[in-house]
């Protein structure tokens, strides 16, 4: 059992009751009402698992838990009344109720957080009501398996690792220079060529070292598929993220004519085996547009997301300035330069995506040349590009790289693996506030949430992702459900009291997380170059 007060995030409202607790056994029966099926399921699947209790539907002699929804609760709120004789958990909606479900198993204590049941256990919940609602909407984790590819059973355990922390938006990187991971039926070079990669620089692009072995996969759409049914299970939306018309050297490769074939070899490219912003980019032809317009129509029928997020930032234009064809587009469509070439591009695709009824979400670089009125933004190059959006009446995903890039160091020793960037610690991450003060009101209701950004350039296995992750996603994700003070005036050493309790259920789940102490010996990686302390943010 876990105390009242260890529950992360933070919950609104926390009212304990007068001593005792009650006590889950092989009688304690489930009573869920219409409505509630996916938090049923979810309950016996996972408590059932980690406590061995069958928890059988409507039995009452052991007590029960009863689950209902409320519409007077928020969607995603819910209420959490634990009383000597049973408990009741009541959402909102289906998310709400889930999101309680997650609460209840924390309360339960870390080994809740098994997969089978240890012997001569215990499981009491505290007397307690909860009542809880998030602050934003979208509390989303950017997940990069471009750089280096994640297999699918990854992907559904860092599925089961948000819902745990009630993150609700998975934003999926599935392409860039390095590799293209989403079958494309029609296209289907972009996984025989474009998965995967010969050799992959070892450590920042500096580096010296080499890992000379291919790195590559790809999810077919059948894969596509059960991890978005997955992750709908936990009410978690997977909004993909295929970028044009930079960071695409791995679609050039698999089908050259997408290149600027006036100005290179594009049949000589291979999918890239370093770092940084490949200067190989779209061509601005009529038949990339077709192509790529084929690519979403495959992607809009696996995921049935509001949003679709199509990159947009980091698109050198020294290939556009050289290739007559591209210039020839400038003319024809009378733009003034490449810039707004790339926003026509953009734009292009803005239209295409709102005309079937889903909304565009780019890097704030596609504000440089007017959005459509639905067109959100995630706002990576800091506050900026978030404060123009929302001004201008677009919503805002808030990802500024100096605040919630987990990829950068979380400390400043030496021990630290690969160090990239800046340094930004648990209490970093946990001081920072994603609404702007310079926001009006009004404007800052369009900052509809908050993600933390997960790029895996210097990640190249399960445990380097959850090293920098974690615990660092902890705190994040208090700072997008919870309703906290300003940053000054947070108590990090209350939360990371908290963190003690937490820190256990990490273990049980096999999370390998940065110790507070630092790095253990295996998860260093002594001589391995990364970004120097003082130099210039990471590219993406």
């Amino acid at each position: 059992m876990t105390d009242v007060t260890d529950v992360i995030p933070q919950p609104v409202q926390v009212t304990s009751g007068e001593g005792g607790f009650f006590t889950l056994g092989p009688e304690t029966g489930v009573v869920a009402d219409e409505g509630t099926g996916t938090t049923e399921r979810w309950l016996r699947a996972t408590l059932g698992a980690a406590t061995g209790l069958p928890l059988a539907p409507g039995t009452a002699d052991g007590g029960v838990i009863r689950l209902s929804l409320d519409a007077a609760l928020p969607d995603e709120g819910y209420r959490l009344d634990v009383a000597p004789t049973g408990v009741r958990l009541t959402g909102g909606g289906p998310a709400g109720l889930f999101w309680g479900a997650q609460t209840l198993r924390q309360l339960l204590g870390p080994d809740a957080f098994r997969r089978a049941p240890l012997p001569d256990r215990r499981w009491r919940l505290p007397l307690v009501r909860i009542e809880d609602a998030p602050r934003f909407r979208w509390r989303g984790l950017m997940l990069d398996v471009a750089r280096h590819f994640m297999p699918k059973d990854g992907v559904l355990r860092y599925l089961d690792l948000m819902a745990a922390h009630k993150l609700n938006v998975l934003h999926f990187h599935l392409t860039d220079d390095q590799g293209w991971r989403v079958e494309i039926r029609r296209y289907p070079k972009l996984t025989e060529t474009g998965s995967w990669r010969a050799r992959t620089k070892y450590g920042h692009r500096a580096s010296p070292l080499w890992e000379d072995k291919p790195h590559g996969g790809y999810y077919t759409q059948e894969d596509i598929r059960e991890i978005v049914a997955y992750a709908a299970e936990r009410h978690i939306t997977v909004v993909p993220e295929i970028d044009v018309p930079g960071h695409s050297q791995a679609a050039i490769a698999a089908y050259p004519e997408l290149g600027n074939t006036d100005v290179i070899d594009t049949t000589a490219l291979s999918v890239w085996d370093t770092w940084g912003v490949s200067p190989n980019v779209l061509a601005p032809t009529e038949n990339t547009l077709r192509f790529y317009e084929g690519v979403f129509e495959e992607l809009l029928e696996l995921f049935p997301s509001e949003f679709i997020h199509i990159g947009g930032d980091e698109c050198p234009k020294e290939q556009w300035r050289r290739s007559a064809t591209a210039q020839a587009r400038i003319k024809e469509l009378a733009l003034a330069d490449e810039d707004e070439l790339q926003a026509w591009f953009i734009q292009h695709f803005d239209t295409w995506l709102s005309e079937r009824g889903r909304r565009l979400i780019g890097w704030d670089e596609i504000l440089e040349g007017g959005l459509a009125k639905g067109a959100a933004v995630a706002s990576w190059r800091g506050y900026a590009g978030g404060i123009a959006a929302a001004r201008a009446g677009h919503d805002v995903v808030m990802c500024p790289e100096q605040q919630v890039y987990l990829d950068h160091r979380q400390h400043a020793g030496e021990d630290e693996p690969v160090p990239i960037g800046f340094v930004r610690t648990l209490e970093d991450v946990y001081r920072f506030e994603p609404v702007p003060a310079e926001l009006t009101p009004d404007e800052s209701g369009h900052v509809i949430g908050t993600q933390a950004n997960v790029w895996t350039e210097v990640m190249e296995n399960q445990a380097r992702v959850d090293y920098q992750t974690f615990p660092r996603l902890a705190a994040f994700a208090e700072v997008s459900w919870s309703a906290l003070p300003a940053p000054a005036d947070r108590d990090f050493d209350a939360f990371e009291g908290r963190m003690a309790a937490h820190y256990r259920r990490l273990d049980a789940l096999g999370v390998a997380y940065r110790p507070p102490g630092g790095p253990l010996p295996w998860q260093r990686r002594p001589g391995v170059l990364g970004r120097p302390l003082d130099g210039p943010p990471p590219n993406k």
